[in-house]
Order: structure tokens, then C-alpha cells, then sequence
């Protein structure tokens, strides 16, 4: 009907993409040459007025108060928001890329430093690349590429491990009080710089190597994260209860350490998240999000009956809205 287009929205207008599809033309409906997003923020008292604009075959345009952005990296942080949606079980059951892209995501919220060495790792590591599937032979620019790798990665390595450092004591408190202590959850960061050798001399070390396969096999971007369940993997061992409790607490986690960090109160979107969770974690997650320590919630749900459940046991003000074929209408 369109519910999760809204949040999609809302979204966009945080990161300056959509959560569930990378490519920006595609976002277009079929039937339409363009597409624009708006949104009036209430920001501490003070107004925010984001747009976003794209038609087909052109670049999208992204301005704050009516004023365009250089880059959208500048707009990172200015509006952090944590969503929780049934695609979160990539998380689990993809490979490290997904894992990666979530402490980036994270991370780029409140450390800009982060996500400029990012954008230069990212483009260090294009560049290597491109020198080994050439199989050109020039050592010199290799050994400016490894340099810069090594110096964006250090810092990014740092920052992922201080940050799965300081989320695993909150997230395992959130998982404790949703499963009512039933279960114990582990989290490790795996990285190749845990060698404890330096970047630089690992890719010299596979440099040759690397030549023949014709990518790079070392560095921040092949991190990954190990989620378990009572010390065993959870993609292998969780119930579809268990699994969606980790990925609820593990958001809620990422909500509390963002908000303490960036001094902001992110905005919450939770979609569809109650279906395959038994009635006692649903009570439990209702008594943490209706909480003083969270903001202004946007929560869908196919299930009249769920919602006004949910809405009498939350006693806050609320706003209810009925979505019918892309139309929204507020429901009284």
C-alpha cells in the first residue's frame, strides 16, 4: 500500500539515499519523470527545511533551508535516524558487506573524520584495484596506494573497534530485557589488522599475490562482524524469534550510543517489526521505546488490532494514519 514508502522517505532525507535500493533512478515510479521528497524539521527549536529532487537522466539536488549541498557527505549527521525493518536480516544471513556498511552507517552519523577517510580509503582502494587487474607493473604508485590505504584504514579500524567496544554492553542489556534474560548474545569484530602488523605491510606481503587474483585482499574493507547466540552463530543456531530479537537490541543499542555521542535524539523508524516475536517480547519492546529516552517513533503495521494494542499501552502523545494505494489519510 505504500506504508513502507513513507519510512523509505523519511529516510532519504537522513542519508541521502533509500535503505533498500542504491541506484537513485530507479526510485523514480515507472509512470513519472521525477521524483521529490520534502520534509520541515523541528530541530531543538530551530527549523529545518530539507528537499530532495531528481528527474530521470539527471542528477538528484539536495538542499537544506534552499540552500544545495557540495557534497552529501555534509549532510551525514545532521538528522540521525536508526531504523528497524524486516531487511535488517541481511545482517545476518549476507556476507560482510552488509556488516561493514552498518558500523559505516553508524559511525558516519557523528564522526565526520570517519567518513572522509572512508571516501579516501574507498577511492585508494579503486585505484590499487584498477593497477592490479591491468597488471601493470609500477611499484612506485603501489607504493603511494598501500601508503594511503594504510593511513585511512589505521583510522578506520580504530573507530569500528571502539565502537563495537563500547555498543556490546548496551546491546546485550537491551537483548537481556527483551528475552528477559532466556539468552546470552556475543558480538566479535574480526579485522586483518588484529595481526597486529601494519597495513602497509601486509598489502607489500600480498602484493604479488594480489597481482594474479587481481583485487585486494587485505584491508578494513574485508572487516566483519560474528553475531552469536550462547557462543554459537546465530545465522545457524537462532529461532526467527531469537534472530529478530538480536536485530531489534542490536538497533536499539546503535539508537542509545548514537544519541549519547552526537548529542542528538535520533529519529526511530520501526517497520513491521512485530510479526514472529511470542507476545511477552513485544510487551518488552513497547515498555523500551515508549520510554523518555526515545524521541519521535514512526512504527507500521499491516495489523489494525497490533497497532491500537501498542498505541493504549504507550502513553504518549500519538498520531494515527491510514495508508491506501500511496494515499495517506489521518484516522481519528
Amino acid at each position: 500500500m505504500g506504508k513502507t514508502n513513507v519510512l523509505d522517505a523519511i529516510y532519504y532525507l537522513s542519508f541521502c539515499k533509500s535503505p533498500t535500493n542504491p541506484v537513485d533512478a530507479q526510485v523514480i515510479n515507472y509512470d513519472e519523470d521525477f521524483f521529490v521528497l520534502q520534509g520541515l524539521y523541528d530541530c531543538a527549536g530551530k527549523e529545518e527545511n530539507i528537499y530532495c529532487g531528481m528527474k530521470r537522466k539527471q542528477k538528484k539536488q539536495f538542499k537544506r533551508n534552499k540552500n544545495s549541498y557540495s557534497r552529501y557527505s555534509e549532510h551525514i549527521g545532521l538528522l540521525p535516524l536508526v531504523m528497524i525493518s524486516p531487511g535488517d536480516i541481511d545482517l545476518i544471513q549476507s556476507g560482510g558487506e552488509i556488516r561493514r556498511c552498518f558500523l559505516d552507517t553508524v559511525i558516519s552519523q557523528y564522526d565526520k573524520t570517519y567518513l572522509q577517510m572512508l571516501i579516501r580509503y574507498n577511492n585508494a582502494l579503486q585505484n590499487r584495484n584498477k593497477l592490479l587487474k591491468e597488471a601493470l607493473t609500477d611499484e612506485l604508485m603501489f607504493d603511494i596506494y598501500e601508503e594511503e590505504l594504510a593511513e585511512y584504514g589505521a583510522y578506520i579500524y580504530a573507530k569500528r573497534s571502539e565502537f563495537v567496544q563500547d555498543l556490546m554492553p548496551i546491546f546485550q542489556k537491551y537483548y537481556s530485557f527483551i528475552s528477559e534474560e532466556k539468552e546470552q548474545v556475543q558480538m566479535e569484530y574480526s579485522s586483518h589488522l588484529q595481526s597486529g602488523k601494519s597495513l602497509k605491510n601486509l598489502l607489500q606481503e600480498t602484493r604479488d599475490r594480489d597481482k594474479i587474483i587481481g583485487f585486494t585482499t587485505r584491508g578494513i574493507h574485508r572487516d566483519d562482524i560474528e553475531m552469536q547466540l550462547n557462543s554459537y552463530p546465530l545465522k545457524r543456531t537462532g529461532s526467527q524469534g531469537q534472530i529478530k530479537t538480536y536485530l531489534i537490541a542490536l538497533k536499539l543499542a546503535q539508537f542509545e550510543l548514537l544519541k549519547n555521542v552526537s548529542q542528538k535524539t535520533p529519529l526511530l523508524l520501526l517497520d513491521d517489526i512485530f510479526a514472529k516475536l511470542d507476545k511477552s517480547r513485544v510487551q518488552q519492546i513497547i515498555k523500551l521505546v515508549s520510554s523518555d529516552a526515545f524521541g519521535q517513533i514512526f512504527i507500521t503495521d499491516t495489523n489494525r488490532e497490533n497497532v491500537d494494542e501498542i498505541l493504549k499501552s504507550i502513553n504518549k502523545e500519538y498520531k494515527l494514519f491510514a495508508v491506501k494505494n500511496g494515499e495517506i489519510k489521518e484516522v481519528s
